[in-house]
């Protein structure tokens, strides 16, 4: 979502990178210039093993910082590249708080429930659910110029997320339909279901013995079918909250 873009542009305009002529892609681990030469900007190197599972130990150019030392003197607030890369959304949101156009790309993240992350984790250890997300946030952060009806197919976008990180991307998919989108989430999450406008439940069961369509409806709709075992958890559930929620 270009937030690393925007921690390059800061780094290249302060005094220290100026002195030195350094531009926006010596702050880049991906393009040669200001990354380590022997380990091309991953931290680490690949050791083979020939009987056994390769092994990933610390560059010792770099000692796994990834940048050669001509960057790391290069520090905002104390913090060099490398150790803002390693900051987590969350802690950078605190770290940049005048930084508007970064902020607001890194408050997408956080909105989506991945605030954990950290701003350099490669894309390779991401999660299926996780990966779904992080495109959600670029989603939301793109610029108006971009704007136009878009089809999104998300499957089981919450694996893996606490309740409260739940309802936080329940707002945020409220808010692509809002703007005009359509949403559509194969999930098993009973707390994202009652939030859908619509619901086809696959069933009856899994495997061979399912594959068939046991009901279509609203939620509210799906929990008065008897043959339906989402509906049969889903009604408990509607009416604890008093009726249909709507996010």
């Amino acid at each position: 979502i270009k937030a690393n873009d925007e921690n390059r542009r800061i780094f290249s305009q302060l005094p220290a990178a100026r002195s030195k002529r350094l531009a926006p892609f010596h702050f880049s681990f991906n393009v040669k210039g200001g990354r380590c030469d022997k380990c091309e900007g991953a931290g680490y190197l690949e050791v083979e093993m020939v009987f056994m599972a390769d092994v990933f130990v610390p560059c010792d150019e770099c000692a796994g910082r990834r940048f050669k030392p001509e960057i790391l003197e290069v520090t905002l607030a104390g913090r060099n590249i490398h150790d803002v890369l390693n900051l987590t959304v969350d802690q950078a949101i605190r770290f940049f708080p005048y930084e508007e156009k970064l902020g607001q790309s890194l408050w997408h993240l956080q909105q989506v429930g991945l605030g954990y992350l950290r701003l350099g984790q490669p894309a390779t250890t991401l999660s299926g659910g996780e990966a779904q997300r992080v495109k959600i946030a670029r989603e939301l952060s793109a610029s108006s110029k971009n704007a136009g009806k878009k089809l999104y197919l998300l499957d089981e976008p919450t694996t893996g997320l606490h309740l409260d990180d739940v309802r936080k991307l329940a707002d945020v998919l409220d808010r692509l339909v809002e703007a005009g989108h359509t949403v559509v989430l194969i999930e098993h999450n009973l707390d994202v279901i009652k939030l859908a406008d619509w619901v086809i439940d696959m069933g009856p069961d899994g495997g061979s013995e399912g594959g068939r369509v046991v009901a279509m409806g609203r939620p509210e709709d799906i929990a008065k079918v008897a043959a339906s075992h989402t509906g049969r958890y889903l009604g408990p559930l509607l009416l604890g909250s008093g009726g249909r929620v709507v996010g």
